[in-house]
């Protein structure tokens, strides 16, 4: 697991909790969309910054798309499963905003229907993927690539990743 934190981490790392940091100080909101356990990182980051990680500070303007059902289950019903962080980002997504996106194939499709939404839209991208030169990190602003040897070890270590980037955030806005 140590190797998939390959050097360079700290500066993907540290490039990402200043992009997100600009985006939030520009009263901007932070996206979030992922599937399955990514899906709980995503509501899991969405739920450290609107509420707190390690200390007090005002509230960060941020959203999983996972987390309302009503609106994935009428997208997916009406549309596709493909397009329900898609037709999101299409409602929400503004220029100064933010699109975290998480795939450990880096392939999954309705994440890439989003960022191509954020993207058209001017927002910037993050990604969180487990799988290197993937079609995810190729379309990503700054991609964090936790290559292991199986999701679990890839989902382990983007959550070591995501909390330093939650707690590095988070200092940017101590006292506020």
């Amino acid at each position: 697991m140590v190797a998939a934190l390959q050097e360079g981490s700290v500066e993907v790392i540290a490039a990402i909790a200043d992009a997100i940091t600009t985006v939030l100080e520009l009263d901007g909101t932070i996206y979030l969309c992922g599937n399955g356990g990514s899906a709980a990182d995503a509501q899991h980051i969405a739920g450290e910054f609107v509420g707190r990680f390690c200390r007090e500070r005002k509230a960060l303007a941020a959203i999983a798309f996972s987390t309302d059902t009503s609106v994935l289950t009428s997208i997916a019903n009406d549309y596709a499963y493909e397009r329900v962080f898609a037709r999101q980002a299409e409602a929400l997504v503004r220029q100064d905003d933010l699109l975290w996106a998480f795939s450990t194939s880096g392939t999954s499709a309705n994440v890439i229907a989003a960022v191509e939404v954020a993207k058209e839209r001017g927002a910037r991208v993050i990604a969180f993927t487990g799988t290197a030169d993937s079609e995810l990190e190729q379309m990503a602003d700054i991609c964090f690539c936790a290559d292991a040897e199986s999701t679990a070890r890839s989902q382990e270590i983007h959550q070591l990743a995501y909390h330093i980037i939650c707690d590095l955030v988070e200092r940017s806005f101590a006292n506020s």
